[in-house]
């Protein structure tokens, strides 16, 4: 199937989709792929500064591998 017709698809779905939480979830997947948008702007000061701490932990500690987390938790 090729692009045009997979969009025309898509389309039609999206015309009878009534799922409030699958279309909020669309709408953040097509935003998050704007080129013109950038995603850091539109966060809150509060979020920021949470990003920072976790890009801090990642570089100073204390941080936990994702393989210890699945070993804790039996995953």
């Amino acid at each position: 199937m090729g692009n045009e017709a997979i969009k025309l698809e898509l389309i039609e779905w999206l015309t009878k989709l009534e799922d409030e939480e699958t279309i909020e979830y669309l709408k953040v997947v097509k935003d998050s792929k704007s080129t013109e948008k950038e995603w850091w702007t539109d966060l809150t000061d509060s979020q920021k500064q949470g990003v920072e701490r976790g890009l801090n932990d990642i570089e100073n500690g204390p941080t936990v591998s994702h393989d210890d987390v699945k070993r804790r938790y039996g995953l």
